[in-house]
């Protein structure tokens, strides 16, 4: 099943958010179901782009003007040779979760709660939102 999450671009002047398409291989029913799928998929990119670095990467005019904005002008390998774990990244998502350092946006329901039945369909369009703290005083 193909849904498509909404990503904002870090270091874009506009504000522009694309989707990403994620294939999911099989219906997720809660929403700590749907967390476990999009984050084994996340991983499983992530060990993958490590193995399959490329030997010379160039950079070219518009990419590092659209990297300084960001503020890190890299060519996006890993240099660590450590893969991602995938079961210590979902229980490190679902604890983000609870904790509420990201919230999940379903159309313009909000999802709240991991044992939360959800309904989606082939297309569906989901809008994660990391949330983070400002410094200064707590309260």
């Amino acid at each position: 099943m193909k849904i498509y999450v909404n990503i904002k671009k870090m270091g874009k002047r506009k504000n522009s958010i694309t989707q990403v398409p994620y294939s999911l291989p099989f219906l997720p029913n809660t929403v700590q179901e749907l967390i476990e799928q999009v984050v084994s998929l996340c991983v499983q990119d992530y060990n993958q782009r490590a193995e399959n670095q490329e030997l010379l990467k160039t950079l070219s005019l518009s990419d590092i003007e659209e990297l300084s904005f960001s503020g890190k002008i890299s060519f996006g390998l890993n240099y660590g040779e450590k893969k991602a774990n995938i079961q210590q990244a979902i229980q490190n998502a679902l604890q983000c979760f609870e904790d509420g350092i990201f919230r999940i946006f379903y159309d313009s329901t909000e999802w709240k709660s991991l044992k939360e039945q959800i309904t989606l369909s082939e297309g569906s369009e989901l809008t994660f939102v990391r949330l983070t703290m400002l410094s200064g005083r707590m309260w």
